[in-house]
């Protein structure tokens, strides 16, 4: 189904660039090579041992009327009943039976209260934990995750977002950590120009770089700095890459497995998700696209919710089964919600004083509910919660001690906002 959205926005296009092409552009300052990586025999034990976040981006901004919070049989609630899950009196909407079976690995915040009804302005919260400032610019999740659960010697990138399409390029979004959390951007292919180019075999690789390696030496040894410890974290970070690749090549799943997860794009990148999580990736974020549904409401959450609703639970019950849901949290967000009044096109429009968040794995209780909306979804009444409490949560979810700081350059900067804290009666 096609949509022409009434808000209009550009924030819905995704920019794709070139993958190798970028990548040598912005890279961390290191003291040293990628000399040391984790071999076969750790990868299985890093595994289930390193904690990892996975966000599954609801871009455009979920109605949590038709999934997390229903509100059946008022003015407000819209055609879709409320049912049961798997946790005895948690009901979510219908259009999400599949994931109501798994509510006992996942919770729910209902009273996420942002007051932010602009896309980018939401988005920009949601991910950073703070406000936008034309005075500060922050580090987005993923690189926050990426810096406090990445080994200093990953091989890999830490903050991979799955893009439609092919996918290639890096992003800016690492604020001061440096280019080296920023995001890359993947489709659910390997990565363009991964490939070793017919006619250049193994042993002429090895030896044309052993021959690189030679000339880079000498020249660092008399003129070393900052901007040359980047490039060759670039150029090594990438050639790591091209040995990985099959990493990142979801074709190596088993025809049972895209069966599971459905062959379509979104059950392709979820099942992407999971295999760059089994293998060491700290943070990936899912974007299934587009919930700012300002007229015909209803029938698109029909359509984007039952593509959703099938692989996201055969994630989580996958994660489960294969011992990582206790290492691995989950995120379900969107830039905000959508208004309790139905427009006159049958539409919700932008709502960012009350609506939800969906959460598991980690340290997060199952099968609980945090936060209360009242009879009509129009306001919370009990646990209010902002971006920047969820940003802690998430965090700390993964172990991470959010009142801790990070030195960068000399200085001491807070992992979150320090104004702010988690959200304890969630956490295990």
């Amino acid at each position: 189904m096609q949509a022409r959205y009434a808000c209009g926005t550009s924030e819905h296009l995704l920019a794709r660039r070139q993958f190798l092409g970028t990548l040598a552009a912005g890279a961390g300052v290191v003291t040293g090579g990628l000399s040391v990586f984790a071999q076969p025999a750790s990868t299985a034990e890093l595994a289930h041992q390193q904690k990892r976040v996975v966000v599954f981006n609801m871009h455009g901004g979920l109605s949590q009327l038709e999934s997390w919070d229903p509100k059946p049989g008022t003015s407000t609630g819209g055609p879709f009943r409320a049912i049961p899950t798997s946790v005895p009196g948690i009901h979510i909407s219908e259009l999400l039976p599949l994931t109501a079976k798994q509510m006992h690995h996942l919770a729910i915040v209902r009273s996420v209260d942002t007051h932010e009804d602009d896309h980018g302005k939401g988005i920009y919260m949601m991910l950073h934990g703070r406000k936008q400032s034309p005075a500060s610019e922050y580090p987005v999740l993923g690189a926050v995750a990426a810096k406090a659960l990445c080994p200093e010697t990953s091989a890999l990138p830490g903050h991979i977002q799955v893009v439609g399409g092919g996918g290639g390029g890096k992003s800016n979004d690492a604020a001061y950590l440096g280019p080296r959390y920023a995001s890359l951007h993947l489709g659910s292919n390997p990565p363009p120009n991964s490939a070793r180019p017919d006619g250049l075999t193994e042993a002429m690789d090895i030896s044309r770089n052993a021959v690189r390696k030679q000339a880079d030496d000498k020249f660092f040894s008399r003129r070393r700095a900052a901007r040359t410890d980047a490039y060759t974290y670039s150029y090594e970070q990438a050639q790591q890459l091209l040995a990985k690749r099959d990493i990142f090549d979801v074709t190596k799943e088993s025809p049972q497995e895209f069966e599971k997860y459905g062959k379509h794009e979104l059950g392709r990148q979820c099942l992407l998700a999971r295999r760059l999580l089994e293998n060491g990736i700290a943070f990936v974020q899912v974007s299934h696209s587009n919930y700012d549904t300002h007229n015909e409401n209803f029938n698109f959450h029909v359509e984007q919710l039952g593509e959703f609703d099938s692989p996201f639970s055969t994630f989580v019950a996958d994660l489960a089964d294969r011992g990582m849901l206790e290492s691995t949290l989950i995120v379900v967000l969107s830039e905000f919600g959508r208004t309790p009044h139905i427009n006159h096109l049958y539409g919700r429009d932008h709502w960012g004083k009350a609506w939800s968040v969906l959460l598991g794995g980690g340290r997060i209780h199952r099968g609980a509910v945090y936060g209360k909306t009242n009879d009509k979804g129009t306001e919370v009444i009990e646990g209010k919660v902002d971006h920047g409490s969820l940003f802690h949560t998430y965090l700390q979810a993964v172990g991470v001690d959010t009142s801790k700081t990070f030195a960068i350059d000399g200085r001491d900067l807070p992992i979150a906002d320090p104004a702010k804290q988690g959200i304890s009666e969630l956490l295990t």
